[in-house]
């Protein structure tokens, strides 16, 4: 099963609200883990790499705090997801080394890079622009449409 780690989980969530938040205003560590009752330490050891990758600024001093380092519709899920995780596979064949024990006899190496390529290509087309719950006329959040992917 494809699961995001907590830690992407954590990344993505600070990314989207400080998007939230005008652009040029920062928010400090604190305040976006007290948002989302998040570790404060956990958040700011997220925040710094974030900051490190170049998708936040951070800032220091009394008004300190990180902000965006470019729109929100530029910044895309994959890449917080990888300044957080690293690469993104599925499975070990399709690292850039591809080395598994069954590589000689494998005869699914191929359709699992595909899946792979497919899966990255969907997290590099949601920007943190679009990470927003849409509001159903009943005050809950509206069942999101399934997006399809082809693998050919």
């Amino acid at each position: 099963m494809f699961k995001l780690t907590k830690k992407a989980d954590y990344a993505l969530m600070a990314m989207k609200h400080l998007a939230e938040h005008p652009s040029g205003s920062s928010r400090s560590a604190k305040d976006v883990a007290d948002a989302f009752s998040i570790p404060p330490e956990a958040l700011a050891k997220i925040l710094q790499r974030l900051a490190k990758s170049g998708l936040l600024h951070s800032q220091h001093g009394i008004n300190g705090g990180y902000m965006l380092a470019r729109p929100a519709h530029t910044i895309s899920a994959f890449e917080v997801i990888q300044a957080i995780d690293g690469p993104l596979f599925i499975t070990s064949c399709v690292t850039v080394r591809g080395e598994c024990g069954q590589s000689d006899r494998c005869n699914i190496r191929e359709p699992l890079r595909k899946v792979n390529e497919s899966i990255e290509a969907v997290l590099k087309r949601i920007k943190i622009s679009h990470m927003r719950e849409e509001i159903e006329e009943t005050g809950g959040p509206a069942p999101k449409t399934a997006e399809l992917v082809t693998i050919t």
